[in-house]
């Protein structure tokens, strides 16, 4: 489904059916008043959007597995990004639910599916872990679940998504997004005010180690043999990978294309027998070819990749080149060192777990423009941000780390 569209019916559509949700929500706590003390069983994770920002999401998870096992937690997710899901391994298979979105009536037959399975497993918990997503708040208050955690707009920072959450949380701008995701789990042992946020110590996520992808050897093997081939030739080291990123959605998080290029023929020149990998969705395809064309010894995967060959990939290559995107997050699976730009958002609170990484921000003052107040979305058509990071720059930053 087009994302523009889809923002303007959550803008719009999604608005109204807050609203009425909310009137009925108020009807019903006056008649009946929502019991929190009921002893929790299972809880549900609505984590709809970007596979990158569940691995920040991971130790919200395993706080959630103390409470009540693996065997009872429970997610809702878009079809295309449950992968990430099966490889941290945080919930059964069976308990992943998901909602396709391949046009508006698949997408709306397909959520009355999934609420209608996720209703038949009588959740206790449901934790929004979208920002002020109007269709995530629907979806919370529709679960059926009697406590619902997420963020409320208190002083109109946010967006409108009525009065849906029994467990407020005020949106912090100044929380790295891993330790906000844990105060969503945290908040379900404090005592609700359903007309004022939920005050407590910010929590710590020092007590989870992040999971380590370990691949099979076979088919890393099989893995080098398929690059081989499309390749025509040996893979050589050292092996650098880039990750343009030409279809994100968010296209001022998009690092110049012929940046991409003059930095692959800058480490031909370096390393001449070394190999340059192009990674992408089969939607980047056509582009990810054509800037392999353009660098000698280089070649495309984009589109030829599931998500576990890409964190196999990433064992066989030495560097990860990428905007930020998921692969900034999945390659902190993984001991491959990495080269991250940020620009539109900010790295105090997307910057990935990684311990191999190096972060590459400028910091102008307009940065950053894309937030969960405006739904990432900028009128901002010559993102500066990204553009000011030179290419000479990152070739420098890959030399330090290898």
């Amino acid at each position: 489904m087009n994302t523009i569209f889809a923002r303007w019916c959550d803008k719009n559509i999604g608005k109204f059916v807050c609203f009425i949700l909310t009137v009925k929500c108020k009807i019903f706590d006056f008649f009946l008043k929502p019991a929190f003390n009921k002893k929790i069983s299972k809880i549900l994770f609505i984590k709809l959007t970007e596979q990158g920002s569940s691995v920040l999401g991971y130790f919200a998870f395993k706080k959630a597995i103390t409470y009540v096992g693996k065997e009872n937690i429970y997610f809702l997710v878009f079809s295309q990004n449950r992968p990430i899901l099966d490889i941290l391994d945080v919930a059964e298979a069976k308990n992943i639910i998901e909602i396709k979105m391949d046009n508006v009536l698949v997408l709306f037959f397909s959520t009355l599916k999934a609420l209608h399975r996720i209703r038949k497993e009588k959740i206790d918990i449901c934790i929004d872990m979208e920002f002020f997503m109007r269709f995530s708040a629907i979806l919370s208050y529709c679960s059926g679940a009697p406590i619902r955690v997420g963020l409320h707009q208190f002083n109109s920072e946010g967006g409108y998504r009525g009065n849906l959450f029994t467990h407020k949380l005020l949106y912090n701008p100044y929380l790295n997004t891993k330790v906000f995701f844990l105060s969503l789990v945290e908040a379900i042992e404090k005592k609700t005010n359903l007309n004022k946020p939920l005050i407590f110590e910010i929590p710590s996520s020092e007590r989870f180690d992040l999971p380590i992808f370990y691949p099979d050897e076979g088919e890393k093997i099989k893995l080098k043999q398929k690059i081989e081939n499309l390749l025509r030739a040996s893979l050589a080291k050292p092996i650098f990978i880039f990750h343009p990123n030409f279809s994100d959605p968010v296209p001022q998080r998009r690092w110049p294309f012929k940046n991409f290029i003059s930095l692959g023929s800058l480490l031909k020149k370096e390393f001449p027998k070394s190999t340059i990998i192009i990674t992408g969705t089969d939607k980047e395809e056509k582009e990810c070819l054509d800037m392999a064309k353009q660098i000698d010894n280089a070649v495309s995967l984009a589109g030829k990749t599931t998500l576990k060959e890409l964190l196999l990939l990433y064992y066989l290559a030495d560097i990860l080149i990428t905007t930020d995107s998921g692969p900034a997050h999945f390659s902190s699976l993984t001991p491959i060192k990495t080269v991250v730009l940020f620009g539109p958002e900010t790295p105090f609170l997307y910057e990935p777990i990684s311990k191999n990484k190096i972060i590459i921000y400028k910091q102008l003052i307009c940065s950053p423009c894309i937030n969960v107040y405006n739904q990432k979305h900028s009128l901002c058509n010559n993102p500066l941000c990204l553009k000011s990071i030179g290419v000479n720059e990152v070739y420098q930053k890959i030399k330090e780390l290898l």
